[in-house]
This record gives structure tokens, sequence and C-alpha cells, in this order.
């Protein structure tokens, strides 16, 4: 066939069809595998690589710290934490002990970029041939591997979550220090006993520094990453040493160590001491418990709370806790609640838990009952043996109780304790000789606190036996009836009103008609007396008279009685004559700071127990008004006028009522029904109080440095017999902690505010007195200095006969009384 004439294609060579064909191909092939290539990476990204977590926060990073509580003295005292960590810096830590973790877990940490790809691949390959079998396969991750799972990833086990870890190791390399990954592995690293990085470890393992560790220790520390519960030092010890010694080899083999070094190393015994909690100085548990509520309050709990939580912001909390005074607190407190309790049997066990043979140590540790009294030691009971109780402790030593220690009756049911105590009672026990021998947590109870008045700080608190026993806090939740102790707040009330220490009140029958159906209700004074007549103001508070406190009540108007009351924050009363001797209820911190309004001059404070929180930066969060005082200190002093600090508070009753109140009540002390206090030889004022049953008894009282307050009383309210008194029962307490809490601090009186008048009267008429008369020690003189407002003296006087020796009155530069009788005729302007 003839060709086509207008076909002017030559034919191409038959190699060169080839080469264009194949050319084609790899075209086609490179694109596919470019496609397969996308697909795979887009695979990768969404499996692996998507929502990948910013290595940024690791430059914010900042781990849960626990937050420290220290005294008004700058003592640590308590610390709240779920992960107990000490936060360092890398130079922080002794170059021994970073080389230790390299042997134990990472040793080319310096030289690879993130990932050791040897031991990547022998953990993939060890996972894929234990699929399966339900084994873990190891671990081949290095440092920063466990930085990225431990704080940005999870610890999900997957081979998806290794190369997530791989990938942002990675990405820690490229933008972190190895000093800042190190650094923040030694921190955040979990290594059992709640202890949390390194230097949390040492003190839980050790109780040492850092710095304090033996080589040997070092490496033990290094082994627990792996897995705490392992390398129990007693538990698992030959487990322990031979990964310690492990550790030990390879730190030489690295030139970390000599050969030397560590066969010294290897030689001791771990060296560990038993688990025990952080050690602080035993001192108020109740304390430190009512500050950690209120810090929850305010800043939460957990860092979902916020950056500042209690468990994890690492605040620093100074408080007004004054440690002298809270031990004196807690101990004259137990000692008036044993006093009570003696004689009455065994009060039971603290508590019971259920124990599995020598199961013992961990259900007692659970219980969190550590006494803190005297000698007194919480243990538990492990098991019978004859005539024998065997006892275990909380530092998992055991004991003897014998059947003779335990012989006390068991209160209301009778028979030996020794019978009656079951395997799992948690007891209180007191070393006797090689043994023990049992002894009973009083079943009565009661609050005290300790306040400054001038700041309304609260130094001490004590809300029960113990904290650990009885965590429910009497000086702050228990709501209980003041019975005498609202007096002052009654006549305060009436002083505010128009009425003068030296008023008249008659001491009789009082009724209120309530009614057709409820017909006439009749007070009646303690002991069922029917009264003494017409007597002063003063000489009611001072012998606690409750006709004389109602009939003042009732003249005064109870509306306004309950709204001074209120505006104490003592209680919201309704305007009936029963709360005027105390049938309301309050608590002893409520009281303790209306009597501080009292000796402030009717100012008011909010009773605080935290003076400032830092953050973990040191600076100052709360209060959000505070401010550093630059040049307070003695050697900063330039020379000037001392700085006048702002008054803070405000005023609820005139500061006249409030020291003539005061005034009242120092003859409570002198006079009436507090005697017992009289020797401690100091101006003190108080009031005790009984309210029916009784089933409370109280005092409230102090100086113008301290008040304090307490009451006696069981958690359900039931009678302590008739017997119990405020006078009798809570003033020795008082005049326990008194006689050691105010040993060393000057004696001081009382200053009265501008515009007080201070007038002799006579004791029982209240009638002004001039003239001289006898002085010396008489609890009980017929004339007193007394304590008016302008106008307000009574205006007929009478003359009382000269005597060898003129009186004086109170220091004038402090009551501004007259300092002689000439003086005082002259400024009160003659006879009345």
């Amino acid at each position: 066939m003839a060709s086509d004439p207008l076909d002017v294609r030559e034919e191409a060579p038959r190699g060169g069809r080839l080469r264009g064909l194949w050319q084609r191909r790899l075209v086609r092939w490179a694109t596919y595998l470019l496609a397969l290539l996308v697909v795979a990476f887009g695979v990768f990204w969404l499996v692996f690589a998507r929502d990948l977590p910013s290595v940024e926060k690791l430059k914010a990073y900042e781990p849960p710290l626990p937050t420290n509580v220290r005294s008004a003295d700058g003592a640590p005292v308590y610390s709240y934490a779920r992960e107990r960590r000490v936060e360092l810096a890398y130079n922080e830590y002794p170059p021994l002990l970073v080389k230790a973790f390299l042997a134990a877990e990472d040793r080319t940490f310096f030289e690879h970029h993130g990932v050791d790809f040897p031991g990547l691949a022998g953990a993939v390959f060890d996972y894929a041939r234990k699929f399966g079998s339900g084994q873990r396969a190891k671990g081949g991750s290095t440092i920063t591997q466990q930085v990225a799972k431990n704080l940005l990833i999870g610890n999900a086990y997957s081979p998806t979550r290794k190369i997530r870890e791989a990938l942002l190791a990675y990405k820690i390399e490229e933008t972190l220090t190895k000093q800042q990954i190190i650094e923040l592995y030694l921190n955040q690293i979990f290594l059992g006993r709640n202890a949390y990085g390194v230097e949390a470890a040492a003190h839980a393992y050790f109780d040492k520094e850092l710095g304090e560790l033996t080589l040997g220790q070092m490496a033990y520390l290094a082994i627990l990453p792996k897995g705490p519960s392992n390398y129990d030092p007693f538990r698992d010890t030959d487990r322990a040493l031979t990964r310690r010694n492990y550790v030990l080899r390879e730190m030489v083999r690295n030139g970390f160590v000599t050969q030397e070094q560590a066969r010294v190393a290897a030689a001791e015994p771990i060296g560990a001491i038993t688990r025990r909690t952080p050690k602080f100085e035993r001192v108020g548990g109740y304390f430190v418990e009512e500050v950690r509520r209120e810090l929850i309050d305010k800043f939460g709990e957990t860092s979902q709370d916020g950056p500042h939580s209690v468990y994890a912001g690492g605040l620093w909390v100074r408080t007004s806790l004054d440690k002298r005074i809270q031990g004196f607190a807690a101990e004259a407190l137990r000692n008036g609640l044993l006093r009570f309790d003696s004689g009455r049997g065994w009060s039971g066990p603290l508590r019971h838990v259920d124990v599995d043979g020598d199961k013992w140590y961990g259900a007692l540790l659970n219980t969190n009952i550590s006494l803190d009294y005297s000698d007194w030691r919480a243990a538990i009971a492990i098991a019978r043996d004859g005539n024998a109780w065997r006892i275990g402790f909380a530092d998992g030593t055991t004991g003897e109780l014998p059947r003779d220690a335990a012989q006390m009756p068991v209160r209301n049911v009778g028979g030996a304790a020794f019978t009656a105590i079951e395997p799992g009672d948690i007891i209180a026990v007191a070393p006797a000789g090689r043994r023990f021998a049992l002894r009973s947590v009083p079943k009565i109870s009661g609050g005290f606190v300790v306040q400054e008045p001038m700041t309304g700080r609260i130094l001490a608190m004590q809300g029960g036996f113990d904290s650990s026993v009885q965590s429910f806090n009497r000086a702050t939740q228990a709501m209980r009836q003041p019975g005498s102790t609202i007096k002052p707040i009654v006549y305060s009330a009436a002083l505010e009103n128009g009425m003068t220490p030296a008023s008249i009140i008659v001491d009789g029958p009082f009724c209120v008609y309530q009614g057709a159906a409820l017909g006439n209700k009749c007070f009646r004074n303690f002991g069922n007396s029917r009264g003494a007549g017409p007597h002063t103001m003063r000489w009611g508070i001072e012998q606690s008279r409750n006709l004389m406190t109602v009939r003042t009540a009732a003249q005064t108007g109870m509306g306004k009685v309950v709204k001074l009351i209120k505006g104490m924050q003592i209680g919201d009363y309704a305007p009936y004559l029963s709360y005027a001797l105390g049938a309301g209820e309050t608590t002893v911190e409520k009281m303790v700071n209306a009597y501080g309004v009292l000796a402030n001059w009717g100012r008011w404070h909010d009773p605080t127990l935290i003076d400032f929180v830092q953050d973990r930066r040191g600076q100052v969060i709360w209060p959000e008004n505070w401010r550093a005082c630059d040049g307070c200190n003695m050697p900063d002093w330039n020379g000037r006028a001392m700085p006048r600090l702002p008054t803070r508070g405000h005023q609820v009753m005139d500061a006249m009522s409030a020291y003539q109140m005061v005034h009242i009540t120092e003859g409570v002390i002198q006079r009436g029904t507090a005697t017992a206090l009289r020797d401690l030889n100091r101006p003190m004022f108080g009031k005790t109080g009984t309210n029916n049953g009784p089933t409370d008894v109280w005092f409230i009282g102090g100086t113008p440095q301290m008040i304090a307050g307490l009451y006696l009383g069981f958690d359900t309210p039931r009678s302590l017999g008739g017997y119990a008194q405020g006078g009798t029962v809570a003033v020795p307490v008082f005049k326990e902690w008194a006689q050691k809490a105010y040993e060393g601090l000057p004696v001081l009186p009382f200053r009265a505010p501008a515009g007080i008048r201070m007038v002799r009267i006579d004791r029982a008429s209240g009638r002004p007195v001039y003239g001289t008369f006898p002085t010396g020690d008489d609890p009980k003189p017929a004339v007193i200095w007394e304590a008016f407002k302008p106008q307000s003296e009574a205006r007929r006087a009478r003359r009382v006969g000269p005597t060898a020796a003129p009186s004086t009155a109170p220091s004038a530069g402090t009551t501004g009384a007259p300092a002689s009788d000439s003086d005082f005729l002259q400024r009160q302007g003659g006879i009345y």
C-alpha cells in the first residue's frame, strides 16, 4: 500500500519509543507515590500529630507545689499537699545525683535529640513480641520522652502514645535546653511515698537534704522511677539492692564514678527510714485546719480552681499562730477535760478498723490518728495472747498491753476494758516500763480561743482534745449557749442607754406575762435564790444575778439589747428576755471577739487567722490592700516620727460604755465568781458562764494584751452535774493557761478613753463619797473607784471619816482619775 504523500512524519527509532513510555510511567508512578505519601502523611498527622500539645506550655509549666503554713514568727508549722514536692533549679541538684538518674534512665541524654532510636527500636520489638500476652513491654523512653509523657500527653499504654511521645520529645529538644529538661524531670517525677521530685523523696526515704545523701542513697532514688512499689526498702530489700547496684555499675561504665566509689556505695545498706508524714512540730492542729478551710474558700482546692489553689499553688501563708500560746492553750484544755473525766471509766476505742492477720500497719496509717498529748500514743490492737494484747504503732513497731494495765471499767457498761478490746480497735496507750498502759480519751470536749484584742488576730485555737481523733472544731463550729458570759453585753446595752455602773437594780422576783395560753414566765437566780434586794449594776454583774439581768434588759428594751448582740456578731436573736441570760447559740470564737471589742474601746475587728498570703514567687496576693512597711525595722530608722498606721475596724458601741464594762468586770475577778484568778496579780477582766442543766461551763476574759475564752461540755449536750459551774470548772482551765501565757508580759492596766471620770463611790449604795478612807488589800472595800461618763454621777454624796493614810486613785496617766482626795474635790467642783 502506497504511503500517504501528505504524511510528513518520520518513523521514530524503537529505542526512543521505549524511553518515552518509561518516562510517562515514571511520572505516573511518582504521582501515585506522592499522592500516597500525602495520604500517609495526612493519616499520620490525623493519628499521631493532630492535637499534639504545645511545647510552649513547658516554658510556663509550674509543677503542683504544697502550700506552706508558718506561724507568726515565721517558723514552718504545716504543709497542705497531695503531692509532696520541693521545686529546685538545675544548679541546686548535686551532680552525682543527676548522673545516677542518667545511668539508670538515659545514659545518652546529653547526646541524643530527644529520642534514643536503638532503644526505641528495642521497645517496639519487645512490644510486638509480647503483644497479646498481657505483659507490658519495656519502656525505651528517654528522659525527654518521659517529660513529654508525664507533663503533656499522659500515661496511656499504646504504640500511638509512643510515637506521639517521640514527636513531642523532638519538639521539646528544639525549644528547651538539656538543663531545663532535666530540671523539669527531677522536679516532677513520682518516686513513691507521696514524694514528687527528688528533694521530696530525699526527705521521705532518708529524712535528709539532697546534698546530705550518700552515693548509694542517690543510686537508690534513681531506681524508683521504674516503679517505687517494686523496690520498697523494707519489703523488697534484695530486689532494691540488686537494682541499686546495677545503677552503680552503670555509673562506673559511663565514667561517672570510680570503681572504688561504687564498691564503697554498694557495701552500704539502703538506710531508709520508716514511712512517715513530713515532720512538723505538733502544734495547732485545729488552728491549721481552720486556716485550710479559709484558704480553700478564698483560692480553691486544686489547680482547676485557679493558679493559687491550696493543693497545687505553692502558697506561703503567714498566720497569727503563736506556738507558745497555742501549746499552753492545748495543754490547759486537755488537762481540764481529763480532770472532769477522771474516774468515769474507759471511754472505748478511738476507732475500729478491719484487720486481716498481720496486715495491720496500713490499716492504722489510714486512720491518720496520732495522739500528741504527753507521752500518749495511738495503737492498734492486733491479737490477744493470753494475758496481753499485742499492739502496733504507726512507726511499724509493736508492743504489749498487759491485762493489769487495762483494768479500768468500761463506761456505762462495766467489766474490764481489757476484755472489751477487739482486734482492729484503735486505742490510746502510754509507756509503762517495757510495756504499755491503757488510756482513756475523755468524752467531754470543749473549745479554747486566744485573741489579740487590738487587732483581732487569733493567737491560739484548740477545738477539742486532739484534732486527729476529733476533727470537729468546737472553737468555731460548735453552736453553744453562752450562759452568763452574755451578761456584760446585755449590761453594755444598758450603759449605752442611760444607766451607770452605780445604777440601783432590784434583785428580786421578776415575771413576764406571756398571754392567756402561757401565763407568767418567772425567772430565777442560780440556785433558786429569790433575790437580795436593791443593789448596784456592778454588784449584779460581779455576782452574776439573773433577776437583775432580766430586769435590766426589760428596762433597756430587748430590741436594743439584741441589736448590740447582733452588732457584735454574737448572734441574730429575737427580742426575748431569755436571750439576756444566754439562751441563744453562738461560738467561742464569736464570744472572745465580742469581749475583745469591750477591751478595745468598742471598736470591732474581724477575727483573723491569716496575716498574709504569698504566691510561689513571694508576691503578696492577700489581703488585696497589703503593702510592705519599708523602713519599719529599727536598723532602718531615719530618726523621724514613728509612722501612724490607719485605724482599722469599726465602732459598734461607745468607747466609754465599753471601758465601763471592762472596769466593772474587773470586779468579777476581785470579788465575784472568778476570784480564783485574783492571785495572778495583774489587771484582768472577765465573766464566768453556766447555762441550764448545766450543759456548758464558760469563762471569757483577759488583759489588754490577750483575751481568752473557753467552754467545756458534751458534744450532744447533757448535764455536767449540779456541781459544775464556770467558776469551778472553766476558770481553773483558764488559770492554768494564764499562769504560763502571761509570764514575762508587762503588767498593764486597761486605759480609759477620753472623757471618763473616775469617782469614788460607796460600793453598796453607789453614792459618791469624799474624805479619806482606809487602804489595804481588802478585796471587798467599802469604797471603790468607779468609771462614769461626764455628768452621769449620782448627785448625793456622803463623807467618810478621816483615817491615817489618804487613798490613791488609779494612775491619772492611764485612767484620767484624780491622784488624791483634794484633786478629786477640785476636779469635781466640791461636794455634791
